[in-house]
């Protein structure tokens, strides 16, 4: 993999770990010469995530709609910024650049944007491997909804199987280089 797209909080958070582990994620993509693609501000999950990835001599590529570059604050100290007209042209963007996709803690946009990628994906539009980092647990109960879905047939298990999941940086980036 040569780059990966990371979705994520434009905040905190309430857990300090999440920075944290947003900062540890950029610097191992920057050691292992992987560039980050991810949404081009410089607040909250995203800015530690590319701060990071920058601190540590990495390559970081963000693609901003043209109505967040003020409201999400665009990132000045950027590899490439990729200005687009749309969301959905965002996602598109960040899909073709990548070879694979990380979410870390983040709200309605995070998950909106972890699900088409999914759903790209169960269609056959992409091959790429998929990740969840579960810090503390945040993403517990939407994995134990997914169990859900699978057990009452309306998610088939290979397809729930497309999500990988781990709690720490190095076991996820294992399971996506073995995808």
């Amino acid at each position: 993999m040569n780059r990966i797209t990371v979705f994520c909080a434009s905040s905190f958070g309430t857990d300090k770990d999440f920075e944290s582990s947003a900062k540890q994620l950029g610097k191992k993509l920057a050691q292992e010469n992987i560039e980050l693609v991810y949404g081009g501000a410089n607040v909250g999950l995203m800015g530690a995530v590319a701060d990071a990835v920058l601190e540590h001599e990495g390559k970081v590529i963000g693609v901003l709609p043209n109505f967040l570059k003020s409201k999400e604050i665009a990132h000045e100290g950027l590899t490439q910024l990729i200005l687009v007209d749309s969301m959905h042209e965002r996602k598109a963007k960040m899909n073709d650049l990548c070879d694979g996709i990380i979410a870390l803690p983040g709200g309605f946009g995070t998950l909106e944007e972890l699900f088409e990628v999914l759903t790209w994906r169960q269609l056959g539009l992409h091959k790429k491997p998929i990740g969840i980092l579960n810090i503390n647990g945040f993403y517990d109960s939407l994995i134990s909804f997914l169990d859900h879905m699978t057990e009452k047939g309306v998610l088939k298990k290979e397809n729930r199987e497309l999500v990988l999941i781990s709690d720490t940086v190095e076991e996820l980036l294992d399971k996506m280089f073995n995808y």
